[in-house]
């Protein structure tokens, strides 16, 4: 299933099995929209245990704290949740804020 939300530039897509997979922007304009998304697409399949970030092709802060609810709420509801491929910029701004230990 393949969930695009093209207004807000990023798009989700749970074809693989157990990962949902987030692609385009995350950013100060999207961050919202793919939050609520991405919280919806989680509690509609429990069996995603898997975030994707490869597709990401733009992210700031707000798209790190988009990341960082996400998985404090999956992990609040007793899952886990793996996020792999988190871009390199991403992955700085998280080793900056010191909030890197807690996606994973």
């Amino acid at each position: 299933m393949t969930r695009a939300v093209a207004a807000s530039g990023f798009r989700l897509d749970v074809g693989s099995p157990a990962t949902l997979a987030v692609a385009g922007e995350l950013g100060f304009d999207t961050a919202k929209d793919a939050l609520q998304a991405m919280q919806s697409a989680l509690a509609a399949d429990v069996r995603i245990n898997r975030l994707d970030l490869a597709g990401v092709t733009r992210s700031d802060s707000a798209g790190l704290a988009c990341v960082l609810a996400v998985v404090a709420d999956v992990r609040g509801r007793g899952r886990s949740l793996e996020v792999t491929r988190m871009p390199a910029g991403m992955q700085a701004l998280a080793q900056v804020c010191e909030v890197d230990r807690m996606i994973g």
